[in-house]
Order: structure tokens, then C-alpha cells, then sequence
């Protein structure tokens, strides 16, 4: 997990006062874990397993590896749509893709999910890469422009062959986004839910907030402690899926989409805003746009903040992180 909770839940002594409940699964490729405080054991029960229920199904919708999931069947069949016959998606892939089109507007094409056109040929446990011929013929299908989306009858089509979409780097996002809004319809109001590198956090835990740990990236440690309440966190981070290659070089799994390489400059990005499904495409986009364009870009977002480990260990605050002058 590219981000730590820090969460002190399950100190006898708190044991005693308040009733936590939680459960952590694998699911989506990672663990995802839920803590939340009800006095009603059954109504927290229940509260837990639709957590989960619904990681579930996102997974089993919008995973690209799942030959029955609605996104591998569009990864298969708008390739061979078009203009006149689109091909017909759920409102909420819809959604999907046009909150994943608006950051790769926003920041100039570092996020697109169009890059596994050619990153789904990377293999971190055997330790392969694409062919020079691979990167040669998938590198042009890598251009979220070339997604044409229909958001108002639902319709999506590819304007090259060879395109191919991975929502790894939002799906999770707005996973834990959902599994806020249905604790909150149990009454839930102090809780944490994660998934990977993106979390949220609601409440504060009893006059204390949550405390968020950002991993050192090169290191099993925690490198920044934040304390937060109401909010959710984001990290990107090179040491996730990786391996080192027969020049020394670290190949880890966040493309940038122009070169269809491995991002260089920074080992970590950890984004802080309201909603995961903003702060995890904004976590990929920074990473990708570098240290100093990307906390630029922050900088400009109202509501959101960033930190940023660079390669050689530098930390980077956003100015809401900063210190009063």
C-alpha cells in the first residue's frame, strides 16, 4: 500500500470506551480495509459488508483483467465502433471516463488512460518490458483525444485500433468515494476506508484527528505523519510495482504517457481534497508533470494540497501545508 493509515483503533484501553468495527480484503489488486465507530453492532455489520459488497462490484465492472467486466468489454469492442455505430456503456463508465478526460485536460495529457495502450505489456514480476516494435506501433494509440464520449446517450467509440483504457488510476478514487456514502447511510460518522494509495477519512477519531502516515519511499517507514479529518488522500508512488532493470534503472508502473516509460524525478506524490475520485487521477497527474509544474497546478486548485518526496529526497509542501509567513 503506497499510503500508510496511521490509525490507533484498537488500543484496549479506546476498546473499552467506543466500539470499532473493520474488516480488510483483497480486492482490485490490493488490500482494502474499513474502520468505522456505531454503537449498533448489527447496523456496523451490515455497514462493513456493503463496504465491501460494493468494492466488489466496482472490481467486477470497470477491471480491465476480468473478461465479463463491462470495461474489458469496452476495451474490446469501441476499437472497432465508430461514429456511426458507438458503442453503447453504463452511465456510470460514462462518468468514469469524462472525470478521467477532464484531468487529462487539466493537466495537459499527464493523465490518460490511454497509456495502457502500450502499459499493459509491462510485466514488474517477470520483469519484462515492452519491445522496441511494441513502442513503436502502441505509442500513437496513446492519446486520451482519440476517446470520443458521448456523456449524453452514452456511447463510446476509439478512433485507433490499438487503444486500450485502464481506469487503475481513478477507479480506486472514487471505490472509496462510494464506500463513504454508504456508511454515511448507516449513520456512520467516524470512519476511515482505503483501497491501495487512496483513502478517506470522516470524523475525527473522538477530539482527535486521523493520523496519515506518507511511506518513505525508500524505506519500510513513514516518512510525514499528517493529522486530517474529512477528507481524502492520495499517493503515487514508484515503489509500488517495480523492478530493476539490467541497466540499474528502476522500471515502476507509472507511465508517462508521451514517452510510454516509467515517469522520472519523483518517487512519491500524495494529494489531499475532499473526494478520492479528484485526489487519485490528481496524485498520477502531478507525478507524471514533475515537482515543479505539478505543485504549480495544485497550487491552483482550491481545496486541495500536496506533498512531494522528489528523487533525491527533497520534500515539497503545497502553500495550504506551508507555514504561516
Amino acid at each position: 500500500m503506497r499510503l500508510l493509515l496511521c490509525i490507533a483503533l484498537f488500543i484496549a484501553s479506546q476498546l473499552s470506551l467506543a466500539k470499532w468495527h473493520g474488516d480488510d480484503q483483497d480486492i482490485m489488486g490490493t488490500k482494502v480495509s474499513v474502520a468505522l465507530w456505531l454503537e449498533d453492532d448489527r447496523k456496523a455489520e451490515q455497514a462493513v459488508a456493503a463496504v465491501m459488497a460494493e468494492m466488489h462490484r466496482i472490481d467486477k465492472h470497470f477491471s480491465p483483467y476480468i473478461e465479463t467486466s463491462e470495461l474489458y468489454r469496452a476495451n474490446q469492442l469501441a476499437p472497432k465502433s465508430s461514429a456511426q455505430k458507438p458503442l453503447s456503456i453504463s452511465p456510470e463508465l460514462a462518468a468514469i471516463i469524462e472525470k478521467s478526460l477532464h484531468y487529462s485536460q487539466l493537466s495537459d495529457g499527464a493523465f490518460d488512460i490511454t497509456f495502457a495502450s502500450l502499459a499493459r505489456y509491462y510485466d514488474y514480476r517477470n520483469k519484462l518490458s515492452p519491445s522496441e516494435r511494441q513502442r513503436e506501433e502502441l505509442l500513437p494509440a496513446i492519446n486520451y483525444r482519440l476517446i470520443h464520449l458521448d456523456t449524453k446517450n452514452n456511447t463510446l467509440w476509439f478512433e485507433h485500433p490499438k487503444l486500450y483504457i485502464d481506469l487503475g488510476g481513478i477507479a480506486k478514487g472514487y471505490a472509496v468515494d462510494n464506500a463513504i456514502e454508504i456508511l454515511q447511510s448507516f449513520g456512520v460518522k467516524h470512519a476511515s476506508v482505503g483501497a491501495g494509495g487512496d483513502s478517506r477519512v470522516i470524523g475525527d477519531k473522538f477530539g482527535r484527528p486521523w493520523l496519515v502516515g506518507i511511506k518513505n519511499p525508500r524505506a519500510d517507514a513513514v516518512a510525514i505523519t499528517l493529522p486530517l479529518e474529512d477528507v481524502a488522500v492520495s499517493t503515487s508512488g514508484d515503489y509500488e510495482r517495480y523492478f530493476i532493470d539490467d541497466k540499474g534503472e528502476r522500471v515502476h508502473h507509472i507511465i508517462n504517457p508521451r514517452t510510454g516509460k516509467s515517469t522520472n524525478g519523483i518517487n512519491s506524490v500524495t494529494i489531499i481534497g475532499p473526494l478520492g475520485f479528484d485526489t487519485d487521477p490528481l496524485s498520477t497527474s502531478v507525478f507524471v508533470m514533475g515537482a515543479e509544474k505539478g505543485m504549480a497546478l495544485i497550487n491552483r486548485l482550491p481545496g486541495f494540497d500536496a506533498v512531494i518526496i522528489s528523487s533525491e529526497g527533497k520534500v515539497s509542501y503545497s502553500k495550504g501545508l506551508m507555514p504561516p509567513e
